[in-house]
């Protein structure tokens, strides 16, 4: 293969599954389900491992073209051999690239703001062991509650 536009059809569409998918995760993430998202991790990691591959095989194209074999290969390739089709089929996969890094940008935010949360739960439960009397429960998971105190005779 020494044609690097042999992978856009390819690389085109696992990025609109890829996207599909991290609209799905952040529909997962909105409704707090984490089984959901959990599930879509190993499918995910699937599809950029195989975009990962495609990317490598039009790398090899460019090199063996006698372009840069990477990224930076893509433009001058396209000057000097592509068509204003191959052009627009480019500029489409990028685009397709940009949306889906915007969508994982977003998912990483509401990840981000789903372990805060979780963080500051568990923060606010501990707080006993740090001196604090905000604890609900102590370290051995046993409430301690407002009841009343064991040290004081109450009578």
């Amino acid at each position: 293969m020494n044609n690097p536009a042999s992978t856009f059809a390819s690389e085109r569409q696992l990025l609109d599954s890829l996207t599909g998918l991290l609209k799905e995760e952040q529909r997962l993430l909105v409704a707090a389900d984490a089984e959901g998202v959990a599930g879509i991790t190993p499918r995910k990691t699937q599809l950029v491992q195989q975009l990962a591959t495609e990317a490598a095989q039009r790398h090899r194209a460019l090199a063996a073209a006698g372009f840069a074999g990477g990224e930076a290969g893509m433009e001058p390739w396209l000057a000097a051999q592509g068509t204003a089709d191959v052009r627009a089929q480019w500029e489409s996969l990028l685009d397709a690239a940009r949306e889906a890094k915007e969508l994982n940008r977003v998912n990483g935010m509401l990840i981000n703001k789903h372990m805060a949360h979780g963080q500051q739960l568990l923060a606010e439960l501990g707080a006993n062991e740090a001196g604090g009397n905000a604890a609900v429960y102590g370290p051995g998971g046993l409430n301690i509650g407002s009841g009343p105190s064991k040290k004081f005779v109450v009578g």
